[in-house]
């Protein structure tokens, strides 16, 4: 699949940190940790993997600006270009000795989504999209699940963890989608669950609390591959207000419609 300058530099970019990632993952007991929060751990891995896509990502683009989750905003000479990026997305997963996890990197251009890739080191799957380019698992085209029942559907979530606000509005959620659909799954990785929408491996993804780089390049892929994403409400503010709806229509309208309650 021929991909554009900027999809080969965040491709290499993802690939480096990965392999760097899987090595770390090997020794996953030897790790340093530290707590930045209740239920939020921080590892070496995961600050080692930010400075690596930072280095790599800025000497390709050297203008352009970033958003991280540990090292937070940094201003661009270029306004209107910014990576927003998540070195691991499912760390406690990681640390956890669960393969399920992934790098997730972003570029937007004037406040529009324009490229996005999520790569999980362990099963060297990568996801990529490109505005008006469509989404692809490695060199393959994706399209979202077809379903449009909801009972027939199966929906990825992301529990609140320990610190984190919203356990009673989820569990009200829960009751209601877990009422009318075939099954709920929560695998602790946002851009993941996201990336599974777009593959169709999922019919429907929501959750809240999130942050703009858990969800940047898994928006994109969900538009892509076809699907429909808004806030819980059904706007569009997604990266700041940190709820997230996917689906193909018919699942989006339904879900987002229980979400609401």
């Amino acid at each position: 699949m021929p991909r554009s300058p900027v999809m080969q530099v965040m491709v290499q970019a993802v690939t480096k940190a990965g392999r760097a990632m899987r090595r770390d993952f090997g020794e996953v007991e030897q790790l340093q940790v530290s707590m930045k929060g209740p239920g939020d751990f921080v590892s070496a891995a995961d600050r080692r993997a930010e400075d690596l896509l930072r280095a790599e990502l800025a000497r390709a683009r050297p203008g352009y600006g970033f958003v991280m989750e540990e090292t937070g905003v940094t201003e661009g000479t270029d306004p209107d270009h910014r990576w927003i990026v998540d070195p691991l997305d499912g760390t406690t997963n990681f640390l956890h000795g669960l393969p399920v996890f992934a790098i997730s990197v972003a570029l937007e251009r004037a406040g529009v989504l324009v490229a996005g890739v999520v790569f999980n080191p362990i099963t060297d799957e990568l996801f990529s999209a490109e505005r008006g380019g469509g989404a692809f698992l490695n060199d393959r085209r994706l399209r979202v699940a077809g379903r449009r029942d909801l009972a027939q559907a199966v929906i990825a979530t992301g529990i609140p963890h320990l610190g984190k606000p919203g356990h009673d509005r989820f569990r009200e959620e829960l009751s209601r989608v877990q009422a009318k659909v075939a099954g709920v799954r929560r695998f602790g990785a946002a851009s993941l669950d996201l990336a599974m929408v777009a593959s169709g491996r999922m019919d429907g993804f929501w959750e809240r609390s999130l942050s703009s780089w858990d969800v940047a390049a898994g928006i994109l892929l969900v538009k892509e591959a076809g699907g429909y994403v808004t806030d819980a409400a059904g706007g569009d503010t997604m990266l700041a207000g940190g709820s997230i709806v996917a689906g193909n229509e018919a699942i989006h309208a339904g879900l987002l419609k229980l979400v609401k309650g």
